[in-house]
This record gives C-alpha cells, sequence and structure tokens, in this order.
C-alpha cells in the first residue's frame, strides 16, 4: 500500500501595521535598545490595535491570504486547528469563530494550546489527520494576540512579545515529501517557571487577581533559558540523528523566535551555519505561535521543493519538539 504523507502545499502570514519599536518603549518602561538588543535580539515588535480586535482577525487575515495563494475553496476545507494561547474568549474555539470569518462552512475546527509549541503540536497533529486518508485540506493557523496578556510595566517581559500570525494548508502526497518525522515531548513539573496566573479554573478572574496583575505572563527568566537552550537544542539533533541527516543535509533550521541567543544555541549544537537558520526576531519579537509559520512565509521564496528543513520549539508547560519535513511547493 502507497504511504500517504501530509505535505505542506501552501503558506501565508500576517502581523498588523503598527509597529512598536525599542525607542518607543523606553518612554513607556526603564529600557533601552542596547539592553533590549543585548538580551533578546529584538529591534522591533507588531502591535494589533482596535477596538475588538482579537487573535480571529489576525488567524482570518493569514487564512484569507492562504486561501486565494493556493486557490482553496472555504468550502473544500475539512479540517481547522488554530494553535494559540491568546484566544477570543474561552469558548468558543477560536478555530471556530476564524473559520466563520473566512467562509469555512464544512469544515470542524479547535484550539490547541502548548504556548510556543503549539503551532509545531497542532502541525504533528494535523499530518495525522492527513495520513489516515480521511482528511484531504486541513487549514493550521498559528496565532497570538500577547501584546492582550503582556504588563508593559515589566521590563523583563514587556520588551520580548508582539502579535502575529500565520497558516499552513496541509495535503495528502505519495511523493516522498512532506512530514517526515515528529517528535514532541512536554514536562508539566517546568509550569511553575512560565504560566498565567489567574483566569482559570484553578484561579478564576476576580477583582483581586486584575488588581494584583495575575492575568499577565508570569516568567522566571533564566530558568526559561537554560531549560529551552537544553531542550530546543537536543530534540533538534535527536531528530536529525533519527533520520541520518547531517549538518550539509539540512537546508535551513526554521526555530521558534523566543531569543536570539537560543536560537544561535540550536544551531551551534546542531552544525547549521547562521546563513541556514531563519532568523526574524528583530523584527517582530516572540509572537509565540506565529514565529514558524511567520518564518517559512518570509522565506518561501528561497526554498527550494525537496528541501530538508527542521522545525524547532519550546514553550510554557513545559513543551518541546521538533519536527522534520521535505518542502512540498
Amino acid at each position: 500500500m502507497t504511504k500517504i504523507n501530509a505535505a505542506i502545499t501552501g503558506i501565508h502570514a500576517w502581523a498588523p501595521e503598527y509597529i512598536l519599536s525599542n525607542k518607543e518603549l523606553e518612554t513607556m518602561v526603564e529600557t533601552n535598545d542596547e539592553w533590549i538588543l543585548s538580551r533578546t535580539g529584538i529591534s522591533e515588535r507588531h502591535i494589533l490595535k482596535g477596538e475588538r480586535k482579537g487573535t480571529s482577525d489576525i488567524g482570518y487575515e493569514a487564512v484569507k491570504g492562504l486561501l486565494e495563494k493556493t486557490n482553496t475553496s472555504p468550502e473544500d476545507v475539512d479540517l481547522l486547528i488554530c494553535a494559540t494561547v491568546t484566544p477570543d474568549m474561552q469558548f468558543p474555539a477560536t478555530a471556530n469563530i476564524i473559520s466563520d470569518k473566512a467562509g469555512i462552512k464544512n469544515a470542524w475546527g479547535f484550539d490547541m494550546n502548548a504556548a510556543c509549541s503549539g503551532f509545531i503540536y497542532a502541525l504533528e497533529s494535523a499530518r495525522n489527520f492527513v495520513e489516515s486518508g480521511r482528511y484531504k485540506k486541513v487549514v493550521v493557523v498559528g496565532a497570538d494576540k500577547m501584546s492582550s496578556i503582556v504588563d508593559y510595566t515589566d521590563r523583563a517581559t514587556c520588551v520580548i512579545f508582539g502579535d502575529a500570525g500565520g497558516a499552513v494548508l496541509l495535503e495528502p502526497t505519495t511523493d516522498n515529501l512532506g512530514i517526515m518525522d515528529a517528535i514532541m515531548q512536554s514536562d508539566g513539573s517546568g509550569r511553575v517557571h512560565l504560566h498565567q496566573k489567574a483566569g482559570g479554573s484553578l484561579k478564576p478572574a476576580s477583582h483581586e487577581t486584575v488588581d494584583a496583575g495575575e492575568h499577565y505572563i508570569y516568567q522566571e527568566g533564566q530558568a526559561v533559558f537554560k531549560f529551552a537552550v537544553t531542550n530546543m537544542a537536543d530534540v533538534s539533533v535527536k531528530i536529525m540523528e533519527r533520520n541520518k541527516l547531517k549538518p550539509e543535509d539540512v537546508a535551513y533550521l526554521v526555530p521558534h523566535q523566543a531569543n536570539l541567543r537560543i536560537i544561535e544555541a540550536t544551531a551551534r549544537r546542531m552544525g547549521v551555519e547562521k546563513d541556514k537558520v531563519m532568523i526574524n526576531i528583530q523584527k517582530y519579537g516572540n509572537t509565540t505561535n506565529g514565529t514558524i509559520p511567520m518564518c517559512l512565509h518570509e522565506w518561501q521564496s528561497k526554498l527550494k521543493k525537496g528541501d530538508n528543513l527542521i522545525l524547532a520549539a519550546f514553550g510554557g508547560g513545559f513543551t518541546w519538539g521538533s519536527i522534520y519535513l521535505k518542502w512540498a511547493i
């Protein structure tokens, strides 16, 4: 029986127009451009402005562009998965809202929350739906309005995050292309270092939680950095070894854009040269689930059919993982 692979056949991404520069942040919080650049590699980030604008608006723009570029009718989409940590609301799923806005009427959908690893978790999940043979067109969205949960008086976190998103179309192929392998891992004990304190069933929203600023990102930077450097690098090396890939076989490393030093450490561990690493953190910051599809979108013109790509991410939870795929466009 011929093996079915799940291949990315289209990619689109979108970022809001408003740009929050390091210079502007200097007027908002005690920080400066040199401090931010030296610790994160970030110069600016995009912010979604406007009343009643949420993650679904970012996801919709990405999906609309994706459908147009791939000449795909909304009615032909079978499933839409949205990876996000900033859903429009607790329910319904942001995936359902995006589908409604995009005119996707014949699909089912759900949200995936794995923090910054959410997009690759969703991609691996979508892969299995396609490989089953039951689904022909699956859209995976990675989008976040991180500005909605950022405390702009906390210089340790407010400099890091931005708003953006991207979407890919997964379709079946019998060629030796698409997602070839994936390793996904998690360690719930890491939750103490990176989380949102209130707003869930454990600590529902109240005047007290709002006044205490417990609906913003809480991050212990040093602990997260240590775990991210080790685990993102380890899983990327492991997937290369498992598939007998040498550094020269890898066309590009596509890393989650959390911190420039984490990206560089991962590339060094893999033996991949800097010119083969997709880096756009300087322009967008950490857009959480948007970072990897944003990179794929920006580098698409440089990619060739059959190129070996290694996708890697690390996020709160802790969650991390890596995907090996052969570019199919």
